[in-house]
């Protein structure tokens, strides 16, 4: 797993956070807040994955 990976499942972890309590108070900005965490952090995990995925493809000789 490389830090864009890492990093990504972090920011989605707080954006559940951040929208459950969002919801909990009643706190609309703070559930927005949350979904859009969500979202970048999806965004760089999946940046992360394919990093890997070049990685993984370049070890084994494919292009």
């Amino acid at each position: 797993m490389n830090k864009d990976q890492v990093k990504g499942v972090g920011e989605q972890v707080k954006g559940k956070v951040n929208e459950a309590v969002g919801k909990a108070t009643n706190d609309p900005a703070k559930e927005l807040k949350g979904d859009v965490q969500q979202g970048a952090g999806k965004v760089q995990k999946a940046y992360g994955d394919a990093k890997e995925d070049a990685k993984d493809n370049a070890k084994r000789g494919h292009h």
